[in-house]
């Protein structure tokens, strides 16, 4: 790279450029390297200094990492984001900047301002042309929505009155991931982007997954709320990957004999009800209701078939797993004996909500399901979800967004063969084509399936306090985020940086206060002041004893 310019040089530079400047504008240094997205300009110390006092605090960050800065090239204005600031000489302070180039926008006759934001570059500056403070009236352009469908989530950093918006067709066309750290405000932001979507379609179509019961409380009065005490979920909703992933017990070659006997007598179960019999070519995956008495009726028939004591081993483990689940009433909100009937289709309208009827979102409460069938009961709906909007292709389309809260629990980085992982990955990977969105919440990124998070068109990246997490994200960001990177480990509560096609450049935002009424109940314990409070221990204890013992709350 040549030496930069002296500081005679540098100010003759500052001065001709000051001489051609429009009206209102003073530059701040120029461009002195062009290498595609990521240039590098200098800047002019007195300048900078100048930029702290000024009255617009959009102006005043524009030297700073993380601040936009923009060029003039023709009748056009290019919008950049400086990454990084380096010290380039102590004596006369010359500061050396490297920016990525985001978009650009014409440059209004009259007042010489940026108007018509648009992302992406088409004529690149010269080395030497002038660099100008952003300002507080040219981010409004370049967030401007322009009659796009959007959701205003909070205020530009670090501006107190320039919008934040997100694209909800390009957010959710090409899915969208959420994270932060524990105790970042996650939920709650959350909770206000899944707000401001409800508002905007009251009658859309949108399924959580909530696996801590947080949600039920901010969606109580625009949305459905359904757990174990009310979700009933028939268990021949099952495919045959996930009725393995329940009844079965064993491992290696066994479990090999055991999938075998359960898809023989599995099949025989579903051909013999009214559907199945009307079907000519019923599969054992086929949605199909069945009786369990009936499964296992036809696993003690082809028991009965066997010579020898030593090969009725099998069907003894497949018959005792089913009876063991059916007398548990743990599992009763999925295999009780009520849930025989054909109930797929009010399912599928009450769960999807087909019509909204002003309820546009399901809160599904999975906090209540056995651990050993919660990844089952998320894998049934999330696929669910995705084999109806395969099958409804030749039907007037109904979108479904798919929003999965800890999603690293279902969709683990080590963790191979779980159908739920599968189904989720599968979804990212096509899930668009369909018309099925999925919104990933997680704390820990790192811990992802590989390549989920790079299927998201959108990332809102809250504080992140891993080093491995910050690193995933940061490969999963595109270029012209990174200079924003660095401030992730230093953003405060409610604060994320949002990139990606959702919105017009990435930005910085303070999320909006959310009413009390509409927060998810994810409050940390204030223990200075709990731990004042005494008395009823005895009450309490008797109370929690008696729920805890009936596995009912």
């Amino acid at each position: 790279m040549s030496e930069l310019p002296a500081r005679h040089v540098f100010d003759a530079a500052i001065a001709a450029a000051g001489a051609c400047a429009p009206a209102g504008l003073d530059p701040i240094g120029f461009v002195t390297e062009i290498g595609g997205a990521s240039s590098q300009v200098v800047f002019d110390p007195a300048a900078l200094a100048a930029l702290g006092a000024h009255a617009d605090p959009v102006v005043a960050s524009g030297g700073q990492v993380g601040g936009q800065i923009k060029v003039r090239v023709g009748r056009n204005w290019l919008i950049a984001n400086v990454r990084t600031l380096r010290l380039d000489d102590y004596e006369t302070g010359r500061i050396v900047a490297a920016v990525d180039f985001l978009g650009e926008g014409d440059e209004e006759k009259l007042t010489g301002k940026l108007y018509q934001f648009r992302r992406g570059v088409t004529r690149y500056p010269t080395p030497g042309a002038d660099v100008y403070p952003i300002s507080s009236d040219d981010l409004r352009q370049v967030y401007a929505a322009e009659g796009r469908a959007h959701i205003e989530v909070g205020n530009v950093y670090p501006t107190s009155d320039v919008r934040g918006a997100l694209y909800v067709d390009a957010m959710l066309g090409k899915h969208f991931a959420l994270l932060g750290s524990t105790g970042t405000g996650k939920s709650t932001a959350a909770a206000l982007i899944l707000h401001r979507i409800c508002e905007m379609a009251p009658q859309g179509h949108i399924v959580m997954v909530d696996p801590h019961g947080e949600y039920a409380a901010a969606f109580r009065h625009n949305g459905a709320i359904y757990d174990v005490s009310n979700l009933q979920m028939p268990y021949w909703l099952m495919n045959f990957e996930e009725h393995c992933e329940v009844f079965l017990t064993t491992e290696g070659a066994e479990r090999q004999v055991d999938a075998d006997i359960l898809a023989k007598c599995l099949l025989a179960a579903r051909a013999k009800s009214r559907v199945g019999a009307e079907i000519p070519k019923l599969t054992v995956d086929a949605p199909v209701p069945y009786l369990l008495s009936d499964l296992t009726t036809l696993i003690q028939h082809e028991m009965g078939k066997m010579d020898k004591a030593s090969n009725t081993a099998p069907y003894l483990r497949l018959k005792s797993k089913i009876d063991e689940i059916k007398a548990d009433p743990r599992y009763g909100f999925m295999f009780s004996g009520m849930l025989v009937a054909d109930t797929m289709s009010s399912f599928i309208q009450r769960v999807f909500r087909l019509p909204g009827d002003g309820k546009p979102i399901s809160i599904i409460d999975v906090s209540g399901v056995p651990s050993e069938i919660t990844s089952v009961v998320v894998a049934v709906l999330s696929r669910m979800v995705f084999d109806f909007a395969i099958w409804s292709r030749n039907e007037p389309q109904r979108p479904i967004l798919l929003i999965c809260e800890e999603a690293h629990r279902y969709i683990p980085r080590d963790e191979d063969g779980s159908s739920v992982g599968r189904i989720l990955s599968r979804i990212a990977k096509e899930g668009r084509k369909y018309g099925v969105s999925l919104g990933l919440i997680t704390q820990r990124p790192s811990d992802l399936a590989e390549g989920v998070l790079s299927q998201c068109g959108t990332i809102v990246a809250m504080r992140l306090n891993n080093d491995r997490d910050q690193s995933f994200v940061r490969a999963a960001m595109p270029e012209g985020a990174r200079g924003f990177l660095d401030s992730i480990p230093a953003l405060r509560n409610q604060e994320c940086i949002i990139s990606g096609e959702g919105v017009a450049i990435p930005i910085r935002v303070r999320f909006d206060r959310l009413e009390e009424a509409k927060r998810p109940a994810s409050a940390d314990p204030v223990f200075s002041r709990l731990w004042r409070d005494v008395g009823h221990e005895s009450e309490i204890i008797e109370r929690t004893i008696q729920k805890w013992r009936a596995q009912g709350r």
